[in-house]
């Protein structure tokens, strides 16, 4: 079974846990053999900027530790074999460009989504 897995929440956890929920579970799926990718959309494109920097965050005196490194994870699932879609609308939107990105994505327009989800046995919103 073929499974794509839609990140759109962006950050969801990410303070607490320093990983975002989905894309570590995307991690252990693919470490039990699952056939997965993934796809970014909405404000998760912004997972995939290589130049985010989250040290130094604090509330109050409260520090974060050990930050997320949100597109380090994306690469590593892409070393995994995991194909990283991300939606350039999206992107535009957000006035990210592609130079600003992770290497190896796979860019999708708005348009063409439901052709991809046909491409999946299982289509997973998160």
């Amino acid at each position: 079974m073929k499974v794509l897995n839609i990140v759109e929440a962006a950050y969801r956890g990410t303070l607490e846990e320093q990983d975002d929920t989905i894309v570590w579970f995307c991690h252990a799926m693919k470490g039990a053999n699952a056939d997965i990718d993934v796809l970014l959309r909405g404000n998760a494109v912004n997972y995939a900027v290589k130049a985010q920097d989250a040290s130094g965050l604090s509330f109050g005196e409260a520090r974060q530790t050990q930050p997320p490194q949100l597109a380090n994870d994306l690469v590593k699932l892409k070393g995994k074999g995991v194909r990283i879609f991300v939606v350039e609308d999206a992107l535009r939107e957000r006035g990210i460009e592609p130079s600003e990105l992770i290497d190896g994505l796979d860019f999708v327009p708005r348009a063409k989504l439901a052709k991809l989800f046909g491409d999946y046995d299982q289509v997973w919103h998160w």
